[in-house]
Parts: structure tokens; sequence; C-alpha cells
């Protein structure tokens, strides 16, 4: 298991939230990784071994 990080949300993100996981039938970790993918991929990193070949093979053209 990975390590433990503590991030902090004001009262109401925290509300909206715990909401959005309810009606997903979600966890907090769940909406935590999608978000943090989805920020990821917006500025071109990686999010593991295959994605980064990947994008290494279009830049050379290989694609």
């Amino acid at each position: 298991m990975a390590p433990r990080k503590l991030i902090g949300f004001d009262d109401e993100t925290m509300s909206a939230l715990t909401q959005l996981g309810r009606d997903r039938m979600a966890t907090l970790q769940d909406l935590a990784d999608e978000a943090f993918a989805d920020l990821l991929k917006k500025h071109g990193v990686p999010l593991d071994l295959k994605d980064a070949l990947r994008k290494s093979a279009h830049k050379t053209g290989k694609a």
C-alpha cells in the first residue's frame, strides 16, 4: 500500500465531494484518483509505464 498523505479541504468542498461520492457510489479515494489522473493527463505526465511508452513512441513518430 502506498504511503498516506493528507490533503485539507474547506467545509463546502468536503461536503460537495462527499455528496458526489454518494451520488456516484464512489469513495473519496476514488474521486481523488480520478481527479489526479485527469490533472496529470492534462499536463502530459504519463500515468504508468504503458502510457509513458505510448507517448515516447508517438514523439519519435513510430505510433
